[in-house]
């Protein structure tokens, strides 16, 4: 059966429309992203995966079908690098999918709900990215969802960068720590980290230690016993290092206890790597500033970047 005269005009004047909505969309997409380069952020939305993993949240309910505010999505499960931040399709790779749904959607056929995780007030997109970018170019403020929540103690925001939000997992997971050992007994306003899963890195450093110095003895050592003795014997002596290095300034934006860290990491590579346990503690500080260090030029671009930043 043939189409009549004007089918194919609607036709045809659909599929300009959706391509033209494409193009405005893709544009202003690329616009975004200048703007964002140009201020040294990041124009993608947030990885669902990589945001669950620095906030750990512990518990999923179903709470089924539920209409959502389009401006609270700020992230995806797995097409957080195709959309920018206000979800305009980045890549050509989208058109024939974004202007499929664009059609549908001016044809006025229903498309079913997208698919998402909420933590706190916020959503990550599961399933229906294009159908979030059509709606956003064409001013849709709500979207119909299927939502399953997550629970987290960690607040998230609309334009919550990931160095932001480590840094905010950091300080949570700070605040835990001195809450379960209350640890007036170590200078923690010089134990500070930087990076998420430190503190209780700690903790594993410190419950080895204890391990080992309560060989041959009757009783248990208390944790703050083991603290002590390892604020002493290990953490001390490599600070010393630090120091006598100044590795500070071979890594800027790090702290002392950052570096603590690496360094028995590498440390315990090295040993690993040669074999033997003969490994000093200064040569394994020396070989990582070698290794990983910023020299003078890296540093002052560093700062210019940081400079011209908005964290």
């Amino acid at each position: 059966m043939k189409r009549s005269a004007g089918g194919q005009a609607m036709s045809r004047n659909l599929s300009t429309q959706t391509n033209e909505d494409f193009e405005k969309a893709k544009t202003r997409g690329r616009i975004q992203s200048v703007l964002s380069t140009l201020a040294w952020k990041n124009s993608d939305l947030l990885s669902f995966y990589a945001v669950t993993d620095l906030i750990k949240p512990r518990n999923e309910t179903y709470r089924g079908m539920r209409t959502i505010p389009i401006s609270q999505i700020i992230g995806s499960e797995g097409r957080y690098q195709d959309f920018s931040q206000a979800f305009y399709p980045k890549k050509e790779l989208l058109r024939s999918r974004w202007r499929s749904i664009d059609g549908a959607v001016k044809q006025y056929i229903i498309l079913p709900p997208i698919s998402v995780y909420k933590v706190g007030q916020w959503y990550f997109v599961r399933d229906g990215n294009h159908r979030v970018s059509v709606a956003k170019a064409q001013g849709v403020e709500f979207i119909d969802a299927e939502v399953v929540e997550l629970d987290s103690e960690i607040p998230l925001e609309a334009g919550l960068t990931m160095k932001q939000l480590r840094r905010r997992v950091t300080h949570y997971e700070r605040k835990r720590f001195i809450e379960q050992y209350s640890p007036t007994y170590l200078p923690m306003d010089q134990i500070v980290f930087s990076s998420p899963g430190s503190y209780a890195e700690l903790v594993h450093h410190i419950q080895v230690h204890k391990y080992y110095i309560n060989q041959g003895k009757s009783e248990t050592l208390s944790f703050e016993e083991g603290a002590r003795s390892w604020y002493e014997n290990v953490y001390k002596p490599i600070i010393e290092e630090v120091r006598l290095q100044k590795l500070l300034a071979a890594f800027p934006g790090t702290t002392e206890a950052d570096l603590y860290m690496w360094i028995v990491r590498h440390w315990d590579n090295l040993k690993h790597m040669s074999g033997s346990h003969e490994v000093s503690i200064e040569s394994a500080a020396s070989d990582y500033k070698t290794r990983f260090g910023k020299g003078a030029l890296r540093r002052f671009i560093d700062r210019l970047k940081n400079a011209f930043s908005r964290e």
